[in-house]
């Protein structure tokens, strides 16, 4: 079982969605228990497996904030079939990042979050064609809006990628906002740099937090330039693929940012 957690735990706090590309080159372990379930622990509440609790790869207890995430990560164990496989498995491969990884470098990985607010996607728009730059107006500016009329936060746009230079007083405001870097908020930050990472927006995923959008909104929002090279050119299988399993990383971020917000 250790080796199978090793697997699931990843590379680096600050890369939880490397875990999801090994274990797609690794032969699946047979499934080596009944039933997953969530005690309640010190803490918080346990996973077990068989009422055994299940520890991480760090041999810490695997223990989440609260009921709902420890039945939604059991719920991950429940439904595997006669093999285990971790790349079906998000919310867990999170939870290890966040408890062997990320508590004990939050101020790390909320200080690589920050960075995005300082070349965020939603600052660098398309010139053209017309239609995108409409979708991208549709999508991004409400964000941009609610960023300076609810967090005071006013940033800076320009067209193309040229890097332009953000405010200070624009950062530090969104920042003032992301769950505090204190090893007790482990799985919000890890949850938010997931969030972050997939969707290239530190500002999608602080909107996310703060229920300003939900998650199908923020998914939409995006992938504006994504889905419009996909309507034009059409879909590729082997793209689709990894779309989709940034889609379930992103998904396990999502429930935990909102179970802890």
């Amino acid at each position: 079982m250790r080796e199978l957690f090793d697997e699931m735990a990843g590379q680096s706090p600050l890369d939880p969605r490397e875990a999801s590309r090994k274990s797609s080159r690794t032969e699946l372990r047979k499934k080596f228990y009944q039933n997953a379930s969530a005690v309640e622990a010190d803490g918080g509440f346990v996973v077990a497996l068989d009422g055994k609790p299940i520890r991480t790869p760090g041999k810490n207890p695997l223990v989440a904030p609260n009921r709902e995430l420890a039945q939604a990560i059991a719920g991950e164990w429940n439904a595997q079939g006669d093999s285990i496989d971790p790349m079906s498995m998000p919310l867990t491969r999170l939870a290890n990042s966040a408890i062997d990884g990320v508590a004990e470098n939050t101020q790390a990985v909320a200080d690589d979050i920050a960075k995005y607010f300082g070349s965020d996607l939603l600052f660098y728009r398309a010139g053209f064609p017309e239609e995108l730059v409409a979708r991208q107006a549709q999508h991004w500016d409400p964000v941009l809006r609610w960023a300076a009329d609810d967090l005071g936060a006013h940033f800076i746009l320009t067209e193309g990628v040229m890097h332009v230079a953000q405010p200070d007083t624009a950062i530090a405001a969104a920042r003032d906002r992301m769950p505090k870097a204190e090893s007790s908020n482990a799985w919000p930050v890890a949850a938010m740099h997931v969030a972050t990472a997939i969707t290239g927006s530190a500002l999608l995923a602080l909107a996310l937090k703060e229920g300003f959008l939900d998650s199908a909104a923020v998914w939409a929002a995006a992938h504006v330039d994504e889905d419009w090279n996909r309507e034009k050119w059409g879909a590729d299988e082997e793209i689709e693929a990894r779309r989709a399993a940034r889609h379930r990383d992103f998904e396990a971020a999502a429930l935990v940012i909102k179970a802890l917000a």
